[in-house]
């Protein structure tokens, strides 16, 4: 494991040169010291920050499909004056190592791997997991199989719709990315024209149009001949199951042992009100859901504030 002192990011490197107009709090909060590391599961290099002091109780930030630890850049400082923050990239994806596959077992491991070499189980305190939408399902993974190690699962908007829903959804809504693990990702000539064909999934406009700009930033990297994705093609991989997993999900969700609470934007396409009352007929009446007013399915770039005055409020409970 390599792992660095905890200082403050530069802001010169960190915002994006093209950025919209940043109001003080986000530069405030990326200014908040962090650590950076990388550290090794099963042989492939994982990458992380942390923030904050490694004796407070522990949160694990797990980020969705193609994204990575930055999503949450701009949160985990506004919980780290009260909690050890850990965010890290998934294999295939931020700036950590590629794999050949990627199945439950690996993207379990590597969240055990992340928790226990960063210091996260080694408090008094059990850490809990917050995970945004695919995040969410390696979450239900820790929690079905090591839930007594961890204080508590929050679930943000992961998808979670009734089945002749989820069959719509899939109709009308192409997956980001080629799907095609064989297929090199695709090298544009500049910065500009690369952040050009940065989309959100699903499709939806975001409230702070610099959380937006900050999000295409650290999603490329420029390459030989230009600028390509973060993300390796290899995520792509086929599951045989993943319609069948799909469809189970929200029963998972709602049989989950250990503590689970549902975070979820008020406009989300992916998670809303039908789909709470979904989560309650498959038994999740126990489940506690937030609603979070004026926000799609990615959140932190729709109400960052909001939604870290519920994960604080929600850590403190």
């Amino acid at each position: 494991m390599t792992i660095a002192v905890a200082s403050p990011p530069d802001l010169s490197v960190e915002i994006p040169p093209d950025s919209s107009a940043t109001p003080p709090w986000f530069e405030a909060a990326l200014a908040v010291p962090r650590r950076e590391g990388w550290l090794d599961s099963a042989g492939c290099p994982i990458h992380y920050f942390s923030w904050g002091d490694p004796a407070n109780p522990g949160v694990l930030l797990l980020h969705g499909f193609l994204a990575h630890a930055r999503c949450f850049a701009f949160i985990a400082p506004l919980l780290a004056k009260d909690y050890y923050v850990v965010a890290y990239d998934f294999s295939g994806m931020g700036d950590s190592g590629v794999r050949e596959r990627y199945p439950d077992e690996v993207r379990l491991q590597e969240l055990m791997d992340v928790a226990g070499q960063t210091g996260l189980l080694e408090s008094d305190h059990k850490p809990a997991i917050i995970a945004h939408s695919y995040g969410g399902s390696i979450g239900l993974l820790a929690m079905e199989h090591s839930h007594e190690k961890f204080s508590r699962l929050v679930i943000c908007d992961l998808m979670t719709l009734r089945p002749e829903r989820l069959l719509a959804h899939a109709k009308k809504h192409r997956p980001p990315g080629s799907q095609e693990p064989n297929r090199p990702n695709r090298v544009y000539p500049d910065y500009e024209t690369a952040k050009g064909r940065f989309v959100l999934s699903p499709p939806q406009k975001v409230n702070e149009e610099y959380l937006f700009d900050y999000m295409a930033f650290h999603s490329l990297q420029e390459v030989e001949g230009g600028w390509s994705w973060k993300f390796h093609p290899s995520v792509f991989a086929p599951s045989a199951d993943l319609h069948e997993r799909m469809l189970a999900q929200t029963k998972r969700i709602a049989e989950a042992p250990g503590d689970i609470v549902i975070v979820y934007g008020e406009e989300s396409k992916l998670f809303d009100a039908d789909s709470a009352a979904y989560v309650v007929e498959c038994g999740g009446a126990h489940i506690p859901m937030i609603a979070i007013p004026d926000a799609r399915h990615h959140l932190m770039l729709d109400q960052p504030i909001a939604l870290a005055c519920v994960l604080n409020t929600l850590l403190k409970v």
